[in-house]
């Protein structure tokens, strides 16, 4: 049987830190949750969850959240709209890095040895290749970006100075709903397709935009590799094994090796939910490649970790109890 864990998930009332403690408490561990709620939903969380509605910038906070020994930190707590960080940088820098740095140095401080970061498949910028592994460039295209990556840098320094094992885990497009209906709260501010998506098949939007139908793709829209939370959440969970039993450091995409386009994805949602999507193509945005698909190749190597739950039926299907309310 797995031994129980004192656990601190920070942005754990979150879209995917949620899916994360559900998978956690039922696994038989503690665990402490540290959230703002800005983004994040009490309502989301099993009721064996402490919820500390607090931030990782406020020492305080971090000292009720650290007052017992804590073994494993979870760090979600982030803003990550990728365009808002291009016009407001400041607030990405002030919480993406700033915080993670405290809350670092916090770990550091109560001695916690091991840390699973939530980084992204924004630290590689426009692909060089395809698929994109571990190996290939980073060099951000979005002030987002380079938020994970410096986090990611700084991770790797105090590995080295202070003893601090540390995962980054870097998500492609992360998609669904809990498979199990454990998490109903919608994403707050959700700017990723599937939602918005949704959004439109539940009549919340009149109509959804396609950015770009001229893209070397095979129908014009813009391919991405979407995985399911639930495959996000058991990765971590993986993920903290591996720190745990050898004490060595890992770097890991976390996707499915499949890309699907955007109206792939439309018609997808369309035959699970028996509805029309309705949509208009307009103009590229700018800084959006034609493709981005992920090499997951690691973390089947290291983790024995590959999606279950990522096929885009399944995905749609996780979705509807919670934006299509009968």
């Amino acid at each position: 049987m797995t031994k129980s864990r004192r656990i601190l998930v920070t942005g754990g009332a979150g879209y995917i830190g949620s899916h994360l403690v559900h998978d956690l408490i039922e696994a038989g561990h503690q665990v402490v949750v540290l959230d703002n709620l800005s983004l994040g939903r009490k309502e989301n969380l099993p009721p064996q969850a402490q919820l500390i509605v607090g931030d990782i910038h406020n020492e305080s906070d971090l000292e009720r959240a650290f007052s017992q020994p804590v073994e494993v930190v979870f760090h979600f707590a982030a803003w990550k709209a990728a365009g808002e960080s291009m016009t407001n940088p400041t607030k990405y820098a002030q919480n993406n890095i700033c915080g993670s740095l405290q809350l670092i140095d916090a770990c550091v401080k109560h001695q916690v040895r091991y840390f699973v970061f939530s980084s992204s498949a924004a630290v590689y910028g426009d692909p060089q290749y395809l698929p994109v592994d571990e190996k290939h460039p980073t060099q951000p295209v979005n002030y987002y970006g380079y938020t994970k990556l410096a986090i990611e840098e700084n991770l790797r320094w105090y590995s080295q100075l202070k003893g601090l094992y540390y995962a980054a885990l870097r998500y492609f497009n992360a998609t669904g709903y809990d498979i199990k209906g454990r998490v109903k709260g919608r994403e707050k501010n959700p700017a990723n397709l599937s939602p918005v998506v949704m959004e439109t098949l539940a009549g919340e939007r009149p109509i959804m935009q396609v950015f770009g139908n001229d893209y070397p793709t095979p129908d014009g829209t813009g391919v991405r590799d979407y995985i399911h939370v639930n495959d996000l959440a058991s990765a971590h969970i993986l993920a903290m094994e591996y720190l745990l039993q050898n004490n060595k450091n890992l770097t890991v995409n976390l996707g499915t090796g499949r890309g699907h386009s955007v109206l792939e994805v439309i018609r997808a949602a369309e035959e699970v939910t028996g509805k029309k999507v309705n949509y208009q193509i307009v103009d590229r945005r700018p800084g959006d490649p034609p493709e981005l698909v992920a090499s997951c190749d690691l973390a089947y190597e290291l983790l024995g970790w590959k999606a279950q739950y990522s096929d885009l039926k399944t995905i749609f299907k996780s979705m509807m109890p919670v934006y299509l309310v009968e």
